[in-house]
């Protein structure tokens, strides 16, 4: 199966209604580049009007709560993104493992939150500076995402389409500086054989691992040509539809893989 790449833009905790201009540029730009499929993650607040007004592109949240709803203040639930129209949801970002205190066994409690309502995951991981210069980036990831990722069920028979896994090192996001291709590779190549032994080969082959750290317009055609680099998920780059769609643009570039 022939997955188009998937360009999904955090807006972590930027935008007021004043972006929904950006959104909607990126949302034109989109319906005239069909050979990438673009998706944004605004904040909570902007998931409703973008959802509304966007006719290509898709809309998710940058994390849910594990419990469909109770008293838990401040807190949104799954079943609440998707109301609001969120089609996906970011989940284990760094940002929330490291500033919220979030482990591997609530990440996949929010996960499995997430497809009960009838959600997409991406499921973040990565390793910090020490780890990657201590030479146990590998070990560290898999063990990482295979205690993150919801257990192997056989009522989960679509992980193809519902599980996208983004490799994010720690030291590239916000950085300026992305991994080396020969990274990027190699951990995405690791990914790939524990998706395989988790979900088997039909599902776990198919389903897409994107990158994330660092991705600009003018490194992304190098990133993308490295092989089972499926798409990014993208920082500060996504915030104007310029330097954005200049990704998009670049990962709807024939490659060799």
């Amino acid at each position: 199966m022939t997955r188009r790449p998937y360009i999904v833009g955090n807006w972590k905790m930027h935008g007021t209604r004043a972006m929904l201009s950006e959104a909607r540029a990126i949302d034109r730009a989109a319906q005239r580049h069909m050979k990438v499929e673009v998706a944004l993650a605004p904040p909570f607040t902007l998931i409703h009007p973008i959802h509304r007004e966007a006719e290509q592109i898709s809309v998710g949240a940058q994390d849910c709560h594990q419990a469909d709803g109770g008293a838990f203040t401040g807190d949104i639930s799954a079943t609440m993104v998707a109301d609001a129209g969120a089609k996906f949801v970011i989940l284990g970002h760094s940002e929330r493992r490291q500033g919220h205190s979030e482990t591997d066994a609530l990440v996949r409690a929010k996960a499995e939150a997430a497809l009960a309502a009838g959600l997409r995951i991406i499921m973040c991981c990565g390793e910090n500076i020490e780890t990657r210069e201590s030479g146990s980036a590998v070990a560290f990831v898999r063990a990482q995402l295979k205690a993150s990722l919801p257990a192997p069920d056989e009522a989960l028979a679509d992980v193809a389409e519902r599980i996208t896994v983004a490799y994010e090192p720690i030291w590239a996001i916000g950085t300026g500086t992305a991994a080396t291709t020969d990274d990027i590779g190699e951990m995405h190549t690791e990914i790939r054989k524990l998706l395989v032994e988790l979900y088997g080969e039909e599902q776990g082959g198919e389903a897409r691992i994107i990158y994330g750290g660092s991705v600009k317009p003018e490194n992304a055609a190098e990133i993308f040509a490295v092989p089972e680099v499926g798409g990014a998920l993208v920082g500060g780059a996504s915030l104007t539809a310029d330097s954005f769609m200049g990704i998009a643009l670049a990962a709807g570039e024939p490659t060799d893989h």
